[in-house]
């Protein structure tokens, strides 16, 4: 810090007007200080007004009043010189206690993002000052913790590592492009089987692998056997997976679109323990497959987080499969657990963080990869499915 006091002499006795100081020699020059004469090395002082709070001062000028020192008209280059060897505040100080220190020039920060992450958030210093004046502004104490949180976060976030995904879309190989080719143009006939699914019994013949060429409709075969193989990689790997149940694409409208509309009785019996070897209560995720008319959508029952999730690739929101879903996992886990389930504690969570797809075809492909990613767990708002 440079003190006015280091540069400038002060007379210990009053000035006398009458007379030149000793020390000065021929005609003097005068620059205005708000209210303050500065002349070379002293100041000739006139009272400053008492409603003053601060006084401002041409370095400029300042520093050409000092012959001794630097050459006439350099004074300005000498202060720039200054001021850029030094890193505090330029402070002019006096021997008044009426008037506290004045900074008077501010050193250029060079590096703004540092200063920000190294200092104390201005918004802080400025309800912090502003309180002492006006104590209504303590009304909005909850405001700024507020944003000390979210502030947080961000840096947090922006910390974070991001997942790996590279190991969710491999390459088929040459051999296996054959093949796929082979069963989609190759010769022979559409009710040949290609494809037997023992467990579930499902059969997908050429024709119905056909709706898996470019720009067709996923069928309900496709869909089912997909899921199927879903259910078998969580029981290979139950470390890795969450623990789920896959509807098929037959669920929801039996259960939903019966003579009278909601039909739980005829959906009753899927799930039975001696037919899955386990409850539905004990599952992270149910996913439900939804289709309208002609788009694919996916409802999840997140039994873990108590909500109900509805992921349309269009961007399209039915309230209406939420309250049905709700409906059933009541009646189904006090069926089969014997359990209340107390509906008010859950809540629909609108998800739009999930990839959309930009054409009117691959609403079945997108639909099975959500299932994919929300069954091991991973945030879509960090993939891209193409």
């Amino acid at each position: 810090m440079i003190s006015a006091p280091s540069l400038l002499h002060r007379r210990k006795r009053p000035h006398d007007a009458s007379s030149p100081p000793s020390n000065l020699h021929g005609p003097q020059r005068s620059r205005r200080f708000c209210g303050w004469s500065v002349g070379s090395r002293f100041f000739a002082s006139s009272s400053i007004p008492p409603g003053a709070g601060f006084f401002q001062v041409d370095m400029g000028n300042f520093f050409s009043s000092f012959p001794a020192f630097w050459p006439r008209g350099k004074g300005l280059r000498e202060y720039k010189g200054l001021v850029d060897a030094c890193d505090l505040t330029t402070v002019v100080t006096t021997d008044d206690a009426k008037f506290p220190p004045v900074p008077v020039v501010t050193r250029t920060i060079n590096d703004p993002r540092n200063a920000v992450l190294n200092s104390e958030p201005y918004y802080k210093k400025a309800h912090e000052k502003a309180r002492s004046h006006d104590k209504r502004t303590s009304e909005i104490s909850l405001q700024v913790n507020l944003l000390e949180e979210t502030r947080a976060e961000l840096q947090k976030s922006a910390e974070a590592p991001k997942e790996d995904f590279s190991q969710l879309f491999i390459p088929l190989t040459a051999e296996e492009e054959n093949e796929v080719h082979e069963c989609l143009y190759g010769r022979g006939s559409s009710i040949e089987v290609l494809a037997l699914h023992e467990p579930s019994n499902i059969e997908v013949s050429r024709e119905k692998f056909w709706c898996l060429k470019p720009r067709a409709w996923l069928n309900d075969e496709v869909i089912n056997l997909y899921l199927e193989l879903l259910k078998e990689r969580e029981r290979r790997e139950p470390k890795r997976f969450l623990k789920c149940h896959f509807f098929n694409t037959f669920f929801y409208k039996k259960l939903a679109c019966g003579k009278n509309g909601y039909d739980y009785k005829s959906v009753k019996r899927w799930t039975t323990n001696r037919k899955l070897g386990y409850e539905l209560i004990e599952c992270d995720k149910i996913f439900v497959p939804v289709h309208r008319d002609i788009h694919w959508c996916l409802a999840i029952i997140n039994m873990k987080e108590k909500t109900f999730q509805y992921l349309d690739s269009l961007g399209g929101v039915d309230h209406h499969v939420s309250k049905v879903l709700a409906k059933y996992i009541a009646e189904e886990v006090k069926d089969k657990s014997n359990k209340e389930i107390d509906l008010s504690s859950w809540h629909e969570e609108l998800v739009d963080y999930i990839p959309f797809q930009k054409n009117g075809y691959d609403c079945g492909m997108f639909m099975l990869k959500y299932i994919d990613f929300h069954s091991r767990g991973l945030t879509l708002s960090f993939c891209q499915v193409s």
